[in-house]
Protein backbone atom coordinates (compact mmCIF):
# COMPACT_ATOMS: atom_id res chain seq x y z
CA UNK A 1 0.00 0.00 0.00
CA UNK A 2 1.19 3.21 -0.65
CA UNK A 3 2.54 5.82 1.99
CA UNK A 4 -0.63 8.17 2.74
CA UNK A 5 -2.83 6.37 0.09
CA UNK A 6 -0.46 8.18 -3.04
CA UNK A 7 1.36 7.25 -5.64
CA UNK A 8 4.05 9.37 -7.45
CA UNK A 9 4.60 7.84 -11.38
CA UNK A 10 7.49 9.55 -12.81
CA UNK A 11 7.80 9.11 -16.97
CA UNK A 12 11.30 9.61 -17.91
CA UNK A 13 10.36 10.37 -21.37
CA UNK A 14 7.41 12.33 -20.43
CA UNK A 15 10.01 14.25 -18.18
CA UNK A 16 12.37 14.90 -20.85
CA UNK A 17 10.18 16.08 -23.34
CA UNK A 18 8.42 17.94 -21.10
CA UNK A 19 12.21 19.84 -20.04
CA UNK A 20 12.87 20.21 -23.87
CA UNK A 21 9.31 22.43 -24.67
CA UNK A 22 10.72 24.16 -21.42
CA UNK A 23 13.62 25.17 -22.93
CA UNK A 24 12.20 25.70 -26.21
CA UNK A 25 9.67 28.33 -24.63
CA UNK A 26 13.26 29.90 -22.23
CA UNK A 27 14.42 30.40 -25.57
CA UNK A 28 11.98 31.83 -27.34
CA UNK A 29 11.13 34.22 -24.14
CA UNK A 30 15.22 35.47 -24.36
CA UNK A 31 15.00 36.57 -28.24
CA UNK A 32 11.87 38.20 -27.73
CA UNK A 33 12.81 40.35 -24.31
CA UNK A 34 16.09 41.41 -25.71
CA UNK A 35 14.71 42.25 -28.77
CA UNK A 36 13.40 45.66 -29.21
CA UNK A 37 9.80 45.88 -29.83
CA UNK A 38 9.29 42.14 -29.54
CA UNK A 39 6.75 41.46 -27.27
CA UNK A 40 6.43 38.16 -25.64
CA UNK A 41 2.74 37.46 -26.87
CA UNK A 42 3.94 37.73 -30.50
CA UNK A 43 5.80 34.88 -29.67
CA UNK A 44 2.49 33.11 -28.04
CA UNK A 45 0.23 34.17 -30.68
CA UNK A 46 2.85 32.24 -33.24
CA UNK A 47 3.44 28.77 -31.42
CA UNK A 48 -0.92 29.03 -31.22
CA UNK A 49 -0.85 29.42 -34.81
CA UNK A 50 1.60 26.22 -35.59
CA UNK A 51 0.32 24.51 -31.85
CA UNK A 52 -1.88 21.79 -34.09
CA UNK A 53 1.22 20.68 -36.22
CA UNK A 54 3.97 20.33 -33.43
CA UNK A 55 4.41 16.89 -32.25
CA UNK A 56 3.87 16.45 -29.02
CA UNK A 57 1.35 17.02 -26.16
CA UNK A 58 -0.71 19.81 -26.49
CA UNK A 59 0.09 20.96 -22.75
CA UNK A 60 3.67 20.63 -23.55
CA UNK A 61 2.95 23.46 -25.78
CA UNK A 62 1.19 25.68 -23.76
CA UNK A 63 4.09 25.32 -20.79
CA UNK A 64 6.20 26.34 -23.46
CA UNK A 65 4.17 29.41 -24.47
CA UNK A 66 3.54 30.09 -20.53
CA UNK A 67 7.41 29.84 -20.34
CA UNK A 68 8.31 32.23 -23.12
CA UNK A 69 5.83 34.90 -21.54
CA UNK A 70 7.40 34.56 -18.39
CA UNK A 71 11.37 34.85 -19.30
CA UNK A 72 10.69 37.56 -21.61
CA UNK A 73 9.04 39.58 -18.15
CA UNK A 74 12.18 38.95 -16.76
CA UNK A 75 14.35 39.80 -19.53
CA UNK A 76 12.63 43.30 -20.95
CA UNK A 77 14.12 44.95 -18.83
CA UNK A 78 17.66 45.30 -20.70
CA UNK A 79 16.87 46.52 -23.38
CA UNK A 80 14.44 49.26 -21.57
CA UNK A 81 17.50 50.14 -19.84
CA UNK A 82 20.44 49.84 -22.37
CA UNK A 83 18.52 50.85 -25.93
CA UNK A 84 15.47 52.98 -24.41
CA UNK A 85 13.00 50.91 -25.96
CA UNK A 86 10.55 49.49 -23.29
CA UNK A 87 8.01 46.85 -23.39
CA UNK A 88 4.50 48.40 -22.72
CA UNK A 89 4.96 46.90 -19.14
CA UNK A 90 8.11 48.84 -18.15
CA UNK A 91 6.96 51.89 -20.40
CA UNK A 92 6.25 53.61 -16.78
CA UNK A 93 9.97 52.84 -15.55
CA UNK A 94 12.20 53.31 -18.38
CA UNK A 95 13.19 56.71 -17.88
CA UNK A 96 13.95 56.13 -13.86
CA UNK A 97 15.97 53.21 -14.67
CA UNK A 98 18.27 55.04 -17.65
CA UNK A 99 18.77 57.63 -14.60
CA UNK A 100 20.44 54.29 -12.94
CA UNK A 101 22.47 53.82 -16.22
CA UNK A 102 23.51 57.00 -16.16
CA UNK A 103 24.74 57.25 -12.80
CA UNK A 104 26.92 54.03 -13.73
CA UNK A 105 24.19 51.68 -11.90
CA UNK A 106 22.50 50.35 -14.62
CA UNK A 107 24.04 46.23 -13.02
CA UNK A 108 22.31 47.12 -9.68
CA UNK A 109 18.88 47.88 -11.86
CA UNK A 110 19.33 44.81 -13.89
CA UNK A 111 19.65 42.57 -10.14
CA UNK A 112 16.69 45.35 -9.16
CA UNK A 113 14.37 44.54 -11.87
CA UNK A 114 15.48 40.67 -11.36
CA UNK A 115 14.40 40.61 -7.57
CA UNK A 116 10.85 42.33 -8.18
CA UNK A 117 10.30 39.59 -10.68
CA UNK A 118 11.75 36.82 -8.44
CA UNK A 119 10.24 38.54 -5.24
CA UNK A 120 6.62 38.40 -7.47
CA UNK A 121 6.85 35.01 -7.91
CA UNK A 122 7.81 34.28 -4.13
CA UNK A 123 4.83 36.32 -3.27
CA UNK A 124 2.14 35.56 -5.70
CA UNK A 125 1.89 31.35 -4.95
CA UNK A 126 0.96 32.07 -1.11
CA UNK A 127 -1.63 35.08 -2.35
CA UNK A 128 -3.12 32.83 -5.03
CA UNK A 129 -5.77 31.99 -3.45
CA UNK A 130 -7.27 34.88 -0.96
CA UNK A 131 -6.22 36.87 -3.93
CA UNK A 132 -8.37 34.88 -6.37
CA UNK A 133 -11.20 35.29 -3.32
CA UNK A 134 -10.98 38.66 -2.68
CA UNK A 135 -10.79 39.89 -6.68
CA UNK A 136 -13.69 37.93 -7.88
CA UNK A 137 -15.78 38.83 -4.48
CA UNK A 138 -14.97 42.86 -5.56
CA UNK A 139 -14.81 42.59 -9.29
CA UNK A 140 -18.28 43.86 -9.97
CA UNK A 141 -18.32 46.50 -7.73
CA UNK A 142 -14.30 47.66 -8.90
CA UNK A 143 -15.81 47.13 -12.53
CA UNK A 144 -18.70 49.13 -12.31
CA UNK A 145 -16.70 52.18 -10.76
CA UNK A 146 -13.46 51.40 -12.62
CA UNK A 147 -13.88 55.03 -15.16
CA UNK A 148 -13.94 56.44 -11.68
CA UNK A 149 -10.92 54.96 -10.46
CA UNK A 150 -8.84 55.85 -13.53
CA UNK A 151 -10.42 59.07 -13.50
CA UNK A 152 -8.36 59.79 -10.02
CA UNK A 153 -5.40 58.14 -11.01
CA UNK A 154 -5.33 60.63 -14.10
CA UNK A 155 -5.98 63.46 -11.75
CA UNK A 156 -2.75 62.19 -9.33
CA UNK A 157 -0.81 61.76 -12.26
CA UNK A 158 -1.13 65.68 -13.27
CA UNK A 159 -1.65 67.33 -9.97
CA UNK A 160 1.42 65.72 -8.61
CA UNK A 161 4.05 67.05 -11.10
CA UNK A 162 6.65 69.51 -9.43
CA UNK A 163 5.99 72.86 -11.44
CA UNK A 164 2.71 74.43 -13.40
CA UNK A 165 4.44 73.93 -16.52
CA UNK A 166 4.94 69.92 -15.90
CA UNK A 167 1.54 69.73 -14.73
CA UNK A 168 0.34 71.49 -18.08
CA UNK A 169 2.51 69.14 -19.98
CA UNK A 170 0.81 66.43 -18.15
CA UNK A 171 -2.12 67.07 -19.09
CA UNK A 172 -1.50 67.69 -22.64
CA UNK A 173 0.46 64.67 -22.90
CA UNK A 174 -2.87 62.81 -21.07
CA UNK A 175 -5.10 64.65 -23.68
CA UNK A 176 -3.11 63.78 -26.80
CA UNK A 177 -1.69 60.38 -26.27
CA UNK A 178 -5.75 59.21 -24.77
CA UNK A 179 -6.95 60.73 -28.17
CA UNK A 180 -4.23 58.67 -29.87
CA UNK A 181 -5.08 55.46 -27.99
CA UNK A 182 -8.93 55.94 -28.56
CA UNK A 183 -8.42 56.07 -32.09
CA UNK A 184 -5.83 53.76 -32.58
CA UNK A 185 -6.03 50.90 -30.25
CA UNK A 186 -8.81 49.22 -32.22
CA UNK A 187 -7.60 49.82 -35.89
CA UNK A 188 -6.55 46.67 -37.85
CA UNK A 189 -3.19 45.39 -37.69
CA UNK A 190 -2.45 44.06 -40.97
CA UNK A 191 0.93 42.75 -40.33
CA UNK A 192 2.18 38.81 -40.49
CA UNK A 193 0.84 38.31 -36.63
CA UNK A 194 -2.80 40.02 -37.25
CA UNK A 195 -4.23 39.67 -33.63
CA UNK A 196 -0.53 41.40 -32.55
CA UNK A 197 -2.66 44.67 -31.97
CA UNK A 198 -1.43 48.24 -32.32
CA UNK A 199 0.08 48.55 -28.63
CA UNK A 200 3.31 47.64 -30.25
CA UNK A 201 3.76 51.09 -32.71
CA UNK A 202 1.77 52.89 -30.00
CA UNK A 203 4.23 52.29 -26.84
CA UNK A 204 7.66 51.96 -29.02
CA UNK A 205 6.27 55.25 -30.06
CA UNK A 206 5.57 56.95 -27.37
CA UNK A 207 8.09 55.62 -24.70
CA UNK A 208 11.03 54.06 -27.28
CA UNK A 209 11.57 56.30 -29.73
CA UNK A 210 11.79 59.93 -28.02
CA UNK A 211 14.52 58.13 -25.83
CA UNK A 212 16.66 57.17 -29.26
CA UNK A 213 16.01 60.57 -30.81
CA UNK A 214 17.54 62.31 -27.82
CA UNK A 215 20.12 59.85 -27.97
CA UNK A 216 21.53 60.89 -30.84
CA UNK A 217 23.30 63.31 -29.87
CA UNK A 218 23.87 61.82 -26.67
CA UNK A 219 27.08 60.24 -25.25
CA UNK A 220 25.76 56.15 -24.81
CA UNK A 221 25.60 54.23 -22.25
CA UNK A 222 28.44 55.15 -19.52
CA UNK A 223 31.03 52.50 -17.41
CA UNK A 224 28.80 51.01 -15.16
CA UNK A 225 30.06 50.64 -11.39
CA UNK A 226 29.95 47.34 -9.37
CA UNK A 227 26.80 45.73 -8.93
CA UNK A 228 26.20 46.19 -5.35
CA UNK A 229 22.36 45.93 -4.70
CA UNK A 230 21.43 49.39 -2.48
CA UNK A 231 18.10 49.01 -1.26
CA UNK A 232 17.52 46.77 2.27
CA UNK A 233 15.75 43.28 1.62
CA UNK A 234 12.27 44.88 3.32
CA UNK A 235 12.64 47.58 0.91
CA UNK A 236 12.84 44.98 -2.08
CA UNK A 237 10.20 43.14 -0.61
CA UNK A 238 7.94 45.82 -0.07
CA UNK A 239 8.27 47.06 -3.30
CA UNK A 240 7.99 43.75 -4.92
CA UNK A 241 4.70 43.37 -2.82
CA UNK A 242 2.91 46.39 -4.24
CA UNK A 243 4.41 45.25 -7.77
CA UNK A 244 2.73 41.60 -6.77
CA UNK A 245 -0.99 43.51 -5.51
CA UNK A 246 -1.15 45.56 -8.92
CA UNK A 247 -0.36 42.34 -10.58
CA UNK A 248 -3.07 40.53 -9.35
CA UNK A 249 -5.72 43.23 -10.06
CA UNK A 250 -4.32 42.89 -13.93
CA UNK A 251 -5.02 39.28 -13.92
CA UNK A 252 -8.70 39.38 -13.11
CA UNK A 253 -10.07 42.67 -13.86
CA UNK A 254 -10.59 42.85 -17.73
CA UNK A 255 -9.35 45.83 -19.77
CA UNK A 256 -6.57 47.15 -17.01
CA UNK A 257 -2.78 45.99 -18.39
CA UNK A 258 0.23 45.65 -17.29
CA UNK A 259 1.10 48.80 -17.80
CA UNK A 260 -1.52 50.88 -16.52
CA UNK A 261 -1.52 48.28 -12.81
CA UNK A 262 2.32 49.39 -13.21
CA UNK A 263 1.37 53.08 -13.94
CA UNK A 264 -0.91 52.86 -10.42
CA UNK A 265 1.89 51.42 -8.56
CA UNK A 266 4.26 54.10 -9.02
CA UNK A 267 2.03 56.59 -7.69
CA UNK A 268 2.36 54.52 -4.19
CA UNK A 269 6.39 54.12 -4.29
CA UNK A 270 6.63 57.81 -6.23
CA UNK A 271 8.94 59.49 -3.18
CA UNK A 272 11.32 56.31 -3.40
CA UNK A 273 13.48 57.01 -6.08
CA UNK A 274 14.05 55.16 -9.30
CA UNK A 275 15.29 51.77 -7.78
CA UNK A 276 12.01 51.75 -6.25
CA UNK A 277 10.17 52.07 -10.12
CA UNK A 278 12.46 48.98 -11.23
CA UNK A 279 11.29 46.93 -8.56
CA UNK A 280 7.52 47.48 -8.91
CA UNK A 281 7.42 47.56 -12.32
CA UNK A 282 8.99 44.65 -12.71
CA UNK A 283 6.59 42.82 -10.00
CA UNK A 284 3.78 44.26 -11.97
CA UNK A 285 5.16 42.45 -15.04
CA UNK A 286 5.76 38.95 -13.71
CA UNK A 287 3.16 38.33 -11.27
CA UNK A 288 0.74 39.47 -13.84
CA UNK A 289 1.43 36.30 -15.80
CA UNK A 290 0.85 33.94 -12.98
CA UNK A 291 -2.45 35.50 -11.74
CA UNK A 292 -3.76 35.90 -15.57
CA UNK A 293 -3.11 31.44 -14.98
CA UNK A 294 -5.34 31.78 -12.27
CA UNK A 295 -7.93 33.74 -13.46
CA UNK A 296 -7.83 31.45 -16.50
CA UNK A 297 -8.31 28.33 -14.66
CA UNK A 298 -10.39 29.84 -11.82
CA UNK A 299 -13.23 31.71 -14.15
CA UNK A 300 -11.98 30.55 -17.95
CA UNK A 301 -11.14 33.47 -19.07
CA UNK A 302 -8.17 34.81 -20.20
CA UNK A 303 -7.10 38.12 -19.56
CA UNK A 304 -3.50 38.27 -21.80
CA UNK A 305 -2.23 37.95 -25.02
CA UNK A 306 -0.23 34.94 -24.26
CA UNK A 307 -3.62 33.58 -21.57
CA UNK A 308 -5.63 34.16 -25.19
CA UNK A 309 -2.84 32.12 -27.09
CA UNK A 310 -2.75 28.89 -24.81
CA UNK A 311 -6.62 29.12 -24.80
CA UNK A 312 -6.70 29.18 -29.04
CA UNK A 313 -4.65 26.78 -28.47
CA UNK A 314 -6.94 24.40 -27.13
CA UNK A 315 -4.28 23.61 -24.27
CA UNK A 316 -5.70 21.70 -21.32
CA UNK A 317 -5.54 23.54 -17.71
CA UNK A 318 -3.07 21.47 -15.91
CA UNK A 319 -2.52 23.26 -13.17
CA UNK A 320 0.68 21.49 -12.08
CA UNK A 321 2.68 21.52 -15.48
CA UNK A 322 1.32 25.13 -16.37
CA UNK A 323 2.42 26.60 -13.07
CA UNK A 324 5.37 24.39 -12.85
CA UNK A 325 6.40 25.87 -16.04
CA UNK A 326 6.07 28.98 -14.96
CA UNK A 327 8.08 28.61 -11.58
CA UNK A 328 10.96 26.68 -13.68
CA UNK A 329 11.07 29.57 -16.20
CA UNK A 330 10.95 32.16 -13.33
CA UNK A 331 14.31 30.44 -12.10
CA UNK A 332 15.92 30.70 -15.75
CA UNK A 333 14.81 34.11 -16.12
CA UNK A 334 16.56 35.41 -12.89
CA UNK A 335 19.89 33.80 -13.67
CA UNK A 336 19.47 35.26 -17.71
CA UNK A 337 18.68 38.79 -16.48
CA UNK A 338 21.85 38.66 -14.73
CA UNK A 339 24.16 36.60 -17.19
CA UNK A 340 23.00 38.50 -20.23
CA UNK A 341 22.25 41.57 -18.61
CA UNK A 342 25.28 43.07 -18.23
CA UNK A 343 27.01 41.60 -21.21
CA UNK A 344 24.07 43.64 -22.94
CA UNK A 345 25.22 46.84 -21.45
CA UNK A 346 28.66 46.57 -21.61
CA UNK A 347 28.61 45.75 -25.54
CA UNK A 348 26.32 48.76 -25.97
CA UNK A 349 29.00 51.32 -23.98
CA UNK A 350 31.44 50.25 -26.35
CA UNK A 351 29.30 50.98 -29.44
CA UNK A 352 28.72 54.57 -31.52
CA UNK A 353 25.31 55.08 -29.60
CA UNK A 354 24.29 57.78 -32.41
CA UNK A 355 24.65 54.57 -35.03
CA UNK A 356 23.21 52.24 -32.48
CA UNK A 357 19.95 54.36 -31.60
CA UNK A 358 19.69 54.93 -35.93
CA UNK A 359 19.78 51.09 -35.84
CA UNK A 360 17.39 50.28 -33.25
CA UNK A 361 15.06 52.92 -35.22
CA UNK A 362 15.11 51.39 -38.25
CA UNK A 363 14.69 47.74 -37.18
CA UNK A 364 11.97 48.98 -34.40
CA UNK A 365 10.36 50.39 -38.00
CA UNK A 366 11.07 47.03 -39.56
CA UNK A 367 9.40 45.08 -36.68
CA UNK A 368 6.38 47.33 -36.84
CA UNK A 369 6.05 46.78 -40.26
CA UNK A 370 5.94 43.23 -40.13
CA UNK A 371 3.73 42.71 -36.90
CA UNK A 372 1.15 45.38 -38.13
CA UNK A 373 1.59 46.74 -41.75
CA UNK A 374 1.61 50.34 -43.06
CA UNK A 375 -0.84 51.26 -40.73
CA UNK A 376 1.27 50.50 -37.68
CA UNK A 377 4.42 52.53 -39.03
CA UNK A 378 1.81 55.58 -39.43
CA UNK A 379 0.53 54.87 -35.66
CA UNK A 380 4.58 54.30 -34.60
CA UNK A 381 5.40 58.20 -36.29
CA UNK A 382 2.40 60.01 -34.70
CA UNK A 383 3.16 58.30 -31.85
CA UNK A 384 6.67 59.19 -31.80
CA UNK A 385 5.25 62.93 -32.32
CA UNK A 386 3.04 62.74 -28.93
CA UNK A 387 6.03 61.02 -27.21
CA UNK A 388 8.00 64.32 -27.20
CA UNK A 389 5.10 66.26 -25.48
CA UNK A 390 6.26 65.26 -21.96
CA UNK A 391 9.85 66.12 -23.21
CA UNK A 392 9.35 69.32 -23.81
CA UNK A 393 7.33 70.08 -20.76
CA UNK A 394 9.52 68.33 -18.45
CA UNK A 395 6.83 66.11 -17.29
CA UNK A 396 7.00 62.56 -15.99
CA UNK A 397 6.37 59.91 -19.25
CA UNK A 398 3.91 58.05 -17.19
CA UNK A 399 1.37 60.27 -18.03
CA UNK A 400 1.52 58.97 -22.07
CA UNK A 401 -0.32 56.24 -20.11
CA UNK A 402 -3.29 58.41 -21.01
CA UNK A 403 -3.11 56.18 -24.31
CA UNK A 404 -5.19 53.27 -22.18
CA UNK A 405 -6.76 55.69 -19.40
CA UNK A 406 -8.57 57.54 -21.66
CA UNK A 407 -10.05 55.26 -23.96
CA UNK A 408 -11.32 53.12 -20.62
CA UNK A 409 -12.57 56.08 -18.49
CA UNK A 410 -14.61 56.88 -21.99
CA UNK A 411 -15.37 53.35 -22.62
CA UNK A 412 -14.32 53.41 -26.19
Amino acid sequence: MDPLGVRVVVDPGETLLFCGFLAGGVALGTVSGLTPGIHANTFALLLAGVAPSVPGPVRFVGAAMLAAGTVHTFLDVVPALALGVPDPAMASSALPGHRLVLAGRGREALRLSALGSAGAVVLAVPLALPMTHAMTTVYPTLRANLPLVLGAVVVVLVVTEASNLGRLGAALSVATSGALGAVALDLPAGGLVGSGGMLAPLFTGLFGAPVLLDALTGKGVPEQEEPRVTVSRRGVAGFAFVGTLSGAVVGYVPGVSSAIAATVALLAVSGDGPRAFVVTTSGVNTANTIFALLALVALGTPRTGVMVAVEEAGVPLDLPVLLGSVLAAAAAGFVLVVTLGDGYLRRVGRMDYTRLSIGVLCLIVLVVGVLTGPLGIGVFGVSTLVGLVPVKFGSRRASLMGVLLVPLILGV
